[in-house]
């Protein structure tokens, strides 16, 4: 589903990226981890063809990233580390926005919308404009209008970043029940539960390298192979 061959990105001398190698496969939910810096943002900027690679290609769906990137975005969701929204819009019509901008029917869009209202917990504030809402708010929103998308392929930077526990527990259930309808969600987090509890596989990052790469048990064994 996400194929990603000698990846890597250079900032002038800096690189940021280096020769990364990865495969995952539908319905995978996979967690990049690793400390600031590491190279994270930057292979979701890669994947989602926000920015262009040094060397190195990234594919989704047999789709290249960056020779057939509208094909691309149209199967993808994409929550970015700082995204883009237009606060001077109420929060139900930033959803019906992107759903006419994705030519997603209007009577889809009526149950649909709804559904993700009350699903993230938004019928208190949907109709206020988004310059009052708190991070955690628009995370939500943002969230709403990825899944409004029906994307095959998830690409996330800190998706749990700002909301409540409650929330993070409905997200992390969501992630579960699409995984086992066969979307593919590639997450880059800082926490470790995160990774542990949800993913089926972890990537660890560091200077721009992957440094290791496997289920939670492979991982443990190899540090345990490390230590003795």
């Amino acid at each position: 589903m996400i194929r990603i061959v000698n990846l890597t990105k250079c900032f002038g001398k800096h690189k940021a990226l280096d020769n990364l190698n990865l495969e995952i496969p539908a319905g995978e939910i996979f967690a990049f981890i690793g400390p600031n810096g590491a190279g994270k943002t930057t292979t979701v900027k890669l994947l989602s063809g926000l920015l262009k690679p040094t060397s190195g290609s990234v594919s989704i769906c047999g789709y290249d990233v960056q020779k057939e990137h509208i094909k691309v975005k149209k199967i993808i969701g994409l929550l970015p580390d700082r995204p883009f929204i237009y606060s001077k819009l109420t929060g139900i019509e930033f959803l019906q926005i992107i759903g006419d901008i994705y030519g997603i029917p209007g009577n889809e869009q009526k149950s649909r919308i709804p559904e993700l209202i009350t699903m993230f917990g938004m019928d208190e504030f949907i109709n206020e404009l988004i310059e009052s809402y708190s991070h955690g708010m628009r995370q939500r929103l943002i969230l709403a209008s990825i899944l409004l998308r029906q994307p095959k392929v998830l690409i996330l930077d800190e998706p749990l970043v700002g909301l409540d526990p409650k929330m993070a527990r409905l997200v992390k259930d969501m992630f579960i029940e699409l995984s086992n309808r066969g979307i593919t969600i590639f997450m880059c987090t800082h926490i470790l539960e995160l990774a542990e509890k949800l993913s089926h596989r972890i990537g660890i990052i560091d200077n721009g390298r992957l440094i290791a790469l496997g289920s939670k048990e492979e991982l443990i064994e190899k540090l345990k192979g490390t230590a003795s």
